[in-house]
């Protein structure tokens, strides 16, 4: 009964379903679509990676009306990292037709552009409440035609104190509509915020409990003196190709990359002082798997979103199990394993007791004894980035770019990672093999017709 085919959908779309890869459904989307597509609010609880983007994203582009080009759709997003994700997987589940326009709308960037863009008409509008709030307020943004509101990552965006600037959009949509809320918790807040913007809307839970032959969880008892030993030692015992740490705070992230760096890792750190063109850098570069380790707080990696990650490290333990879940949902997806360490010091085994209560689990502490020393040859990423100054604003496609290097230059597509096309550059994964040859020989060839400025990233 998960089955896409069985889905009213249009064969256009079923069969781009299948192209995209979508077969089965997840459980969020057997659990949701059905109502999405009945028109009917609908409330769900589901983890990051648990394909809820599919879920409201078919919904919408089911109900579209591809000739009113109108705003119809508009999906709040808790930061500009998830906004991208978001509008990318709506673009790709869009591809049976050539017509749908989709529009991201976030802070960071100047709004002249968007302005623009807005002139020329939107079917779906995907942002962060700021900057939509700002383009309503200016009048450059209307909603009379919007049939469709969701809210993704609800509780992410009451949680870094959107509230407000939700509450001033609302005046803006048309009372009738279908609103969709999609949330990791189900919180006291996000009951209201429920109450408050939705119409008996459908409650839907799926597990959010991680099975452990998914996710290995392990728990390592280390003094505070020596966590961050311990943390090079995990690393160099394990080997995972990508790992994402988490820290309760910016200078435990900072004094973490330091001695990371000193132990030969290839690791970066992201936090609120970053400029958004440098965060993106960082996550596109971790995403495309040109650096092993990114360092964070649960702050700085809102949004995140990538596949295959390896291994989430607990450098702190998290302040509530439902944030634990939360965080360690990132690895262990589409059925593939994936590992979780937490480090935990003598006075913290009421936070493990808590996780074993929450998911009826029996995890003890370790001792490190059995992981090794640091070693002495670094451990390098298996890729490297080279980004180029053009993108979308220069129409340039993932597909120009790849034809680039392998019709004419040459370069064996196998050799060539993922391709994230941004407004105003490009970054593309190379394998670290080639990475240098191919930065030269692309700084020497046209794309599209173009030469562009041509960097490599290490």
């Amino acid at each position: 009964m998960n089955d896409f085919s069985l889905l009213p959908l249009a064969p256009a779309m079923m069969a781009n379903l299948k192209v995209v890869g979508y077969t089965a459904m997840t459980p969020i989307q057997a659990e949701s679509i059905p109502a999405i597509l009945n028109k009917d609010d609908v409330l769900a609880q589901a983890k990051t990676g648990s394909g809820k983007t599919a879920a409201f994203a078919i919904g919408i582009l089911h109900s579209l009306i591809v000739s009113q080009h109108q705003v119809q759709a508009l999906v709040l997003c808790p930061t500009r990292e998830l906004s991208e994700q978001v509008a990318t997987e709506i673009r790709r589940l869009a591809r049976f037709t050539s017509n749908i326009k989709i529009l991201t709308l976030c802070g960071g960037t100047p709004i002249r552009p968007q302005t623009q863009s807005l002139e020329h008409r939107a079917h779906i509008v995907v942002g962060t409440p700021g900057r939509i709030g700002d383009h309503l307020r200016r009048g450059n943004l209307h909603l009379d035609y919007l049939t469709t509101l969701v809210f993704d990552e609800a509780d992410r965006m009451l949680d870094m104190g959107f509230e407000e600037e939700i509450n001033g959009i609302m005046p803006f949509a048309p009372k009738k509509r279908q609103t969709l809320l999609f949330s990791a918790t189900f919180s006291d807040a996000i009951k209201t915020l429920s109450k408050k913007f939705q119409n008996s809307a459908k409650e839907i839970t799926v597990e959010s409990i991680h099975a452990e032959n998914v996710i290995a969880q392990r728990f390592f008892q280390v003094e505070w003196k020596d966590k961050l030993a311990a943390t090079a030692s995990i690393l160099w015992t394990f080997k995972p190709e990508s790992t994402l740490i988490f820290c309760n705070t910016k200078q435990q992230c900072r004094d973490l990359l330091e001695y990371l760096s000193k132990a030969k890792f290839h690791a970066l750190s992201i936090h609120g002082d970053l400029e958004q063109k440098e965060r993106t850098e960082m996550l596109t570069l971790f995403s495309n798997h040109s650096t092993s380790i990114l360092i964070g707080t649960d702050v700085a990696a809102r949004g995140l979103d990538v596949k295959d990650l390896s291994a989430v490290i607990n450098f702190d333990m998290s302040f509530d199990p439902e944030m634990y879940i939360h965080r360690i949902g990132r690895t262990g997806r589409a059925g593939k394993e994936g590992l979780a360490f937490s480090l935990m010091t003598p006075g913290e085994q009421h936070r493990l007791d808590d996780i074993n209560r929450f998911q009826k689990s029996n995890f003890r502490a370790e001792n490190t004894h059995r992981l090794v020393a640091a070693g002495e040859k670094a451990l390098l990423p298996p890729m490297m980035t080279i980004s180029i100054n053009g993108g979308r604003k220069s129409k340039i496609r993932p597909g120009d770019i790849l034809g680039a290097l392998t019709k004419e230059a040459g370069i064996d597509a196998k050799l060539v990672g993922k391709i994230n096309v941004f407004d105003l550059y490009t970054y593309v994964a190379i394998d670290r093999s080639i990475a240098k040859d191919v930065a030269e020989t692309l700084t020497k060839t046209p794309v599209k017709g173009h030469r562009f400025i041509v960097r490599l990233h290490d």
